[in-house]
């Protein structure tokens, strides 16, 4: 029987993270004493800092020889139902898709475990259960985050193939993706070439647009903020592992540019050699060789681009002595006017000096798209773009709900989502082989630059060797690491009152979607927990816990998932949001009901 002081331990361990949101979300509502430039300094330190350091503290801290594996695998059989269910769905039902399972699957399954179920666990059902809930958050950080990001590339993939190669993607043999692209979410310009063997088998060649590397060109070397010289390389990093720093922007989604590039035209016009190395930046335009000037508009890839081109324009590919086929760029919404938004969780795949972005914590209107077009953003802004998800409104565009894609020859575009390029044309794809390693290459290539990731990992490292032969921290380092971890809770839900105030609406997806999402969160995903507990053993005590920790609030990495990749980030939004007022209320009635 749950008494007075047991609800009182609950209070006192839960209330004062509610007080931290509270703070921070009169901060910038009610007392304006938080610019969103602010916001996002505060953000960067805990996406960067707090939450690895607190994550790393309590991974480090658990015995691993004594995880409760009948628990652990009741967590794991929730999720591969709901999983299984949802594929089955998908391929069965009319209104099944990808998309639509990823988002479920995520509200369903994925709860804030290590903000929220630790404190509130721990108040529950004492320490013990805090081990427990250390336990999921390494299965959620190693296995199933990971195992989103291979859903999310998968369907950029399968967009990306769909739209360039509708007819001989079955053909494809293999993928070669320059090392500089980060994702296959849409969000950067690329471009894709495909070589035809003498076998008929295609090789595809993934790059960035020409077109943004000439914008960024044209910004340095034509008298942009930074001219001074002439440089064909982007700003480097000053956080190697930490940042991804990228210089092609997606703000002008251009056809291929020319094949005359800056470095002979400057040779031309001072008379100097040029570079043995050919540049494959594309220029502004032609340079006539008898008046020696500059003529815009005269190269077939005129900057800047028409507000229509799409994020896979199509580029001629030619040359080199073998058969090409058709090749593509592609871009998402690049910069624009508008605010950005914010959430404190590290977003590691657009690039934060990109001018498109739903920040980590830089206020605005949500859901806001970008426009294509171009925008006089200063260069030295870029550097304070962090954290960018590539989605506002342009100046002057339209809203959209995600990037479009435009045909070769055509200005017309459509919107991608899930009835137009997935469902609307089934398209045979690549080996299965093929597919799989050019996801892994791009799903490692974002969790290397997640600071997360080796926090998780170092963390179970060090709580391997130091609970087998007994080996403690030295002292100077566990104190270093302890004052920012220490930060870390009271940080992260500091920053969520600071996105909860920068939010036009609390509910950005309609109620009544709201009321299904809240639903799915908390009814579903407790029954199905509830469902596998049992069916694996688990009884009294731990199955509370179970129950429990699967009714949290929405967790905050699918929502950054969700907005980086365009996929129902406003019902992830609304999850988050929301899901986190109602979540005490819930998870109390849950305790109370089972402890009955």
């Amino acid at each position: 029987m749950i008494t007075i002081t047991d609800l009182y331990h609950v209070l006192t361990a839960v209330v004062p993270l509610y007080v931290a949101m509270i703070l921070a979300y009169g901060s910038v509502k009610w007392w304006k004493i938080f610019t969103p430039d602010q916001c996002s300094g505060i953000n960067r330190f805990v996406a960067l800092f707090a939450v690895p350091l607190l994550s790393f503290h309590f991974i480090a801290s658990n015995n691993p020889y004594e995880m409760n594996y009948r628990f652990i695998a009741a967590d794991s059989l929730q999720k591969i139902i709901v999983l299984s269910v949802l594929a089955i769905w998908s391929k069965t039902s009319a209104r099944g898709s990808l998309e639509w399972s990823i988002t479920l699957f995520s509200v369903s399954t994925l709860p804030n475990t290590l903000v929220m179920g630790i404190p509130l666990l721990k108040g529950m059902y004492g320490d013990f259960s805090g081990s427990l809930m250390v336990q999921i958050v390494v299965l959620q950080c190693i296995i199933w985050y990971t195992l989103m990001l291979f859903l999310f590339e998968y369907r950029g993939a399968r967009m990306l193939i769909s739209e360039q190669f509708p007819d001989t993607a079955g053909s494809i043999i293999s993928f070669r993706v320059d090392s500089d692209i980060i994702s296959l979410d849409g969000k950067e310009p690329l471009q894709t070439e495909a070589e035809v063997g003498e076998d008929g088998k295609i090789h595809v060649t993934v790059r960035k647009s020409t077109s943004s590397r000439s914008d960024i060109f044209s910004r340095r070397s034509l008298g942009g903020p930074h001219s001074g010289g002439v440089s064909l390389t982007p700003r480097p990093s000053n956080l190697t592992n930490a940042e991804i720093y990228s210089l092609q922007s997606s703000r002008n989604p251009t056809p291929r540019g020319s094949s005359f590039n800056h470095t002979d035209f400057y040779s031309m016009v001072n008379g100097k050699n040029s570079s043995p190395r050919q540049s494959n930046f594309g220029n502004l335009g032609g340079f006539d060789e008898e008046s020696g000037h500059m003529n815009q508009g005269k190269c077939n890839g005129g900057y800047p681009a028409p507000a229509s081109a799409g994020i896979f324009s199509p580029a001629a590919a030619g040359g080199g002595g073998k058969k090409k086929a058709n090749g593509a760029e592609g871009g998402g919404g690049g910069g624009g006017g508008g605010k950005d938004l914010h959430m404190f969780v590290w977003s590691s795949s657009a690039s934060p000096v990109s001018e498109g972005g739903i920040h980590v914590f830089r206020g605005g209107d949500y859901g806001n798209e970008l426009n294509v077009g171009a925008h006089p953003k200063d260069y030295d802004d870029f550097g304070r773009d962090e954290f960018s998800f590539g989605n506002k409104r342009g100046p002057n565009g339209p809203d959209r709900e995600g990037p479009v894609l435009s045909k070769l020859g055509s200005s017309s575009t459509i919107e991608l989502n899930p009835t137009t390029i997935l469902d609307a044309k089934p398209t045979a794809m690549p080996p299965a082989n093929v597919m799989t390693r050019l996801i892994l290459i791009m799903v490692w290539r974002k969790l290397i630059r997640n600071p997360n990731t080796y926090s998780s990992l170092f963390g179970l490292s060090w709580s391997l060797v130091s609970f087998k032969w007994h080996v403690e921290m030295p002292a100077i380092i566990a104190k270093s690491i302890s004052i920012l971890s220490d930060a870390g809770l009271g940080m992260a839900m500091f920053s969520l009152g600071l996105f909860m105030a920068l939010q036009p609406r609390m509910i950005a997806c309609g109620k009544s979607v709201a009321a299904f999402s809240m639903a799915i969160r908390f009814l579903t995903g407790p029954a199905v927990m509830a469902a596998a507990s049992i069916a694996v053993g688990l009884r009294g005590v731990l199955l509370h816990i179970a129950i429990v920790q699967a009714a949290l609030p929405q967790g905050i990495v699918p929502f950054v998932f969700a907005k980086e990749y365009n996929v129902h980030p406003d019902i992830l939004s609304t999850g988050v949001i929301f899901g986190m007022l109602i979540a005490l209320p819930i998870t109390l009635v849950y305790y109370i009901l089972l402890g009955l």
